[in-house]
């Protein structure tokens, strides 16, 4: 069975039928259902779905109990939530301030990480040149645009 680790900006997509890249992040949302591929997500990523959805004004607006709706529906039924533990979360950030990564860089890493920690073969993005730059090697390959 594969997995498939989903970034925040393809859920948003996903929940919102006004945004841009609805039809491809539902159209690769959608085949979880099939029972081939499991969906794995960050637990902050939750928190960021709903800041998102409840704070950009789309039309129609998105009010708090659709947001939630929405989540529970469409991501957290079809997901597996994946947090980072003290020492990762720090090994992050030592790695940032290695490698000299500023500002929201740090969000992408903790994505990355989280990925590489549920061992997903697929890493699904709209951020694909940020996501491939801070990659190890052998996940690199593995990122792609829904």
């Amino acid at each position: 069975m594969a997995k498939w680790y989903f970034d925040t900006p393809v859920l948003v997509a996903a929940s919102v039928t006004e945004h841009e890249h609805n039809f491809r992040a539902k159209s690769i949302l959608n085949e979880l259902q099939d029972d081939q591929h499991m969906g794995y997500m960050s637990a902050h990523s939750l928190t960021e779905v709903y800041s998102v959805l409840t704070r950009v004004p789309f039309t129609p607006r998105v009010y708090p109990a659709d947001a939630m709706r929405a989540i529970e529906e469409r991501i957290l039924s079809r997901m597996t939530l994946v947090s980072l533990d003290e020492t990762e979360y720090v090994e992050v950030v030592r790695r940032a301030a290695r490698e000299g990564w500023i500002g929201g860089r740090i969000h992408d890493a903790i994505h990355v990480q989280c990925a590489a920690k549920s061992n997903c073969d697929r890493i699904y993005t709209f951020n694909l040149r940020d996501f491939r730059a801070i990659a190890p090697p052998d996940l690199a390959p593995r990122i792609s645009a829904p």
